[in-house]
C-alpha cells in the first residue's frame, strides 16, 4: 500500500484504524515515504550538521573498522541479534578487548531510507550530550556500511515491562519515573540546543532503560530539525512515524512542530498507564486505538476503568487525576492545545510529588495508629489486647471477630486501608509545599 492510497482513507487516525482493522494491516509497521527525493529530503541533509552546534563531543564518537565490527558480533552472529527492523539489525556487541557491552546498529546499505536515518543520527547524537539521550560511541562506514554503535541499554525497551512481555510488571512510582526521564530528553530536544530538534518516532520501544532504570530516547532515524526562524510556526514535510503515535493534525496538514512529539508521548503515557499497545485491530471501534478510547474514558471520568488492573492499590486517587489530566492534554486534537514539553515535565514531576507525599501521609498515619494503640492498651469494652510477631499488630480476646490485617484498631475504633486511601488533598498539598521527609 503506497503513501496516497493511505491519505485516501480519511482525515483522522481513527479513521485509519478502522481500515487497518478491516485489511488486518500490522499496526506496527512505520509510515515510510516511498516519493522520490525533493528538494527538501536534500536541505535535510544539509541542515543537520549545520543547525546543531558542536559542543565539544563530536570527537567522543569514534570510527570502527569492519574488522572490529565482526570481532565485537563474532562476525554478525544472529545469537547476539537483540532488535530488528526495517532499517536492519541490532546486536549487542563487545569493544575495548570485551570490557565494554555495546548496541551494535547495522543498517541496511541498499535502502535509501537507511541512508538517510543513518546519516541523521551520525550527525545529531555525535553532537547532543543528554542523561536521558541514548549515546552515540561510534561508527563503522567501511566499504559502504552504516553501522552505530551504541550504549548497551541493559534493561531493554519501556514496552517491554508493559505487555506481551515476561518480566514483572514495574510499580507505578517507577513507571512515573521513566516518563519523566524520557520527558526530559524531549525537552532538551526541543528547547536544549539552537534549534528544536523534533524527534518525529516518539514509542514506547524508542524509550530505553539502562540498569538504573534510567530512560534513554533512542533512534533519531526519522528527526527533523524545527523551524529556524521566529517567523515559522512548524516545518512542511510528508507525515513519517509509527502508527498509533502519529500527530492527527501532522497527519493532516504535513506540518510537523514540537506539538507532534508531546502527541506521541502522550500516547506512551497513556501506554505506561493502561498497559497496552498503542492500537489494537479487532476491538470495537471506540477501542481501537489508544488515544481515542483514553480520551473517551478520561472525558468520561472512568480511567481506573482502563489502567493497569496492576496499579489498583499503587497509584493514588489524586496521582492519577493529575496524571490523567496531563496526559489527556498531550492528545488533543490540536497541537495549539497541547502543552510544551516542560510543562510534561513539570506536571510530571508535580504528579510523582502527589504521589510520594500521599505515601508518606499514610504511612505517618499508620505510624499514629500504632503508637496510639501502644500507649492504650485496653479496649473500651474492657477487652484484653495481646501482641503477635505478624502484621496483625493487634488482637482482641472478648469475644468479637479479630481485624483483618488490613485493619488496625484501638480504643474501640478501627481504621482500615481504604480510609486511609481517602485523606484530603489539603493535606497531600500541605505536604508537597511544605516537603517534609524529603
Amino acid at each position: 500500500m503506497n503513501e496516497s492510497q493511505i491519505l485516501a482513507f480519511g482525515t483522522t487516525l481513527e479513521e485509519i484504524a478502522d481500515r487497518f482493522d478491516t485489511l488486518g494491516i500490522d499496526a506496527n509497521r512505520n509510515w515510510d515515504d516511498k516519493r522520490p527525493r525533493t528538494r527538501n529530503d536534500v536541505a535535510h541533509k544539509q541542515s543537520i550538521g549545520k543547525l546543531i552546534p558542536a559542543n565539544g563531543h563530536r570527537q567522543q564518537c569514534c570510527r570502527f573498522s569492519i574488522i572490529e565490527m565482526k570481532e565485537a558480533t563474532f562476525n554478525f552472529d544472529e545469537q547476539f541479534i537483540i532488535g530488528s527492523g526495517g532499517f536492519g539489525h541490532v546486536y549487542k556487541g563487545f569493544i575495548d578487548g570485551g570490557s565494554t557491552t555495546v548496541a551494535i546498529k547495522r543498517l541496511d546499505s541498499s535502502s535509501r531510507q537507511g541512508t538517510r536515518e543513518f546519516q541523521t543520527e551520525l550527525e545529531l547524537l555525535s553532537k547532543l550530550r543528554h542523561v536521558n539521550l541514548v549515546s552515540l560511541i561510534g561508527f563503522c562506514d567501511d566499504h559502504g556500511e552504516m553501522i552505530l554503535v551504541y550504549e548497551y541499554m541493559s534493561r531493554g525497551t519501556l514496552r517491554d515491562y508493559l505487555y506481551k512481555t515476561k518480566n514483572p510488571p514495574l510499580p507505578w512510582k517507577r513507571r512515573l519515573e521513566i516518563c519523566i526521564g524520557a520527558a526530559r530528553g524531549l525537552h532538551y530536544l526541543h528547547s536544549g540546543v539552537k534549534y528544536p530538534i523534533i524527534h518525529r518516532d516518539v514509542k514506547s520501544t524508542n524509550i530505553l532503560l539502562d540498569e538504573n532504570w534510567v530512560a534513554k530516547v533512542s533512534d533519531f532515524g526519522l528527526s527533523r530539525v524545527g523551524p529556524t526562524d521566529l517567523c515559522q510556526s512548524h516545518v512542511s514535510t510528508v507525515v513519517k512515524g509509527s502508527i498509533g503515535y502519529v500527530d492527527p493534525e501532522y497527519y493532516r496538514r504535513q506540518q510537523l512542530t514540537q506539538k507532534s512529539d508531546v502527541y506521541s508521548f502522550g500516547v506512551v503515557l497513556f501506554e505506561a498507564l493502561c498497559a497496552r499497545p498503542s492500537m489494537i485491530p479487532g476491538l470495537p471501534k471506540d477501542q481501537v486505538s489508544l488515544a481515542r478510547w483514553a480520551r473517551i474514558c478520561h472525558a468520561r471520568g472512568t480511567l481506573e476503568e482502563i489502567m493497569d488492573p496492576i496499579l489498583v492499590g499503587d497509584i493514588t486517587p489524586l496521582c492519577l487525576k493529575k496524571f490523567g489530566e496531563l496526559a489527556g492534554s498531550c492528545i488533543r486534537d490540536e497541537g495549539i492545545e497541547r502543552p510544551m514539553m516542560s510543562d510534561v515535565v513539570w506536571g510530571l514531576e508535580f504528579a510523582l510529588q502527589i504521589q510520594e507525599a500521599t505515601e508518606r501521609n499514610m504511612m505517618n498515619r499508620e505510624d499514629e495508629q500504632v503508637i496510639s494503640s501502644q500507649t492504650s492498651p485496653l479496649i473500651s469494652q474492657g477487652g484484653r489486647v495481646t501482641t503477635t510477631d505478624d502484621d496483625d499488630l493487634f488482637s482482641v480476646s472478648s469475644g468479637q471477630v479479630p481485624e483483618s490485617r488490613s485493619t488496625i484498631s484501638s480504643g474501640g475504633r478501627s481504621a482500615n486501608r481504604s480510609d486511609i486511601h481517602r485523606m484530603s488533598s489539603e493535606n497531600v498539598f500541605s505536604e508537597i509545599m511544605n516537603a517534609k521527609g524529603g
